[in-house]
């Protein structure tokens, strides 16, 4: 088996005890976005799994698309993430 050389880890423990590894992400070629793979994304950039540049050039995201999904996902989690309006009760 061959293991590409990374910068960085290779997995991450993440705060409720699962373990988030490179292949976890999703590939730099995703063509929907959905909530599960936006906060993989997050989870990587937050817990050095993946630097924000790098997770910026991967994926072609921009500043302020990236800095939206982090804010979502720190206030709702990945529910948060989704594209459909969340709506106050």
């Amino acid at each position: 088996m061959y293991l590409k050389k990374v910068e960085g880890p290779r997995a991450v423990t993440l705060p409720d005890g699962s373990v988030l590894s490179r292949a976890d992400l999703p590939p730099a070629d995703i063509a929907r976005w959905v909530a599960s793979r936006k906060l993989a994304v997050v989870n990587g950039i937050t817990f050095g799994l993946i630097s924000r540049s790098e997770a910026m050039r991967t994926y072609g995201l921009s500043d302020e698309e990236l800095d939206s999904w982090i804010r979502a996902a720190r206030k709702r989690g990945k529910n948060g993430l989704k594209v459909t309006k969340y709506r106050e009760k």
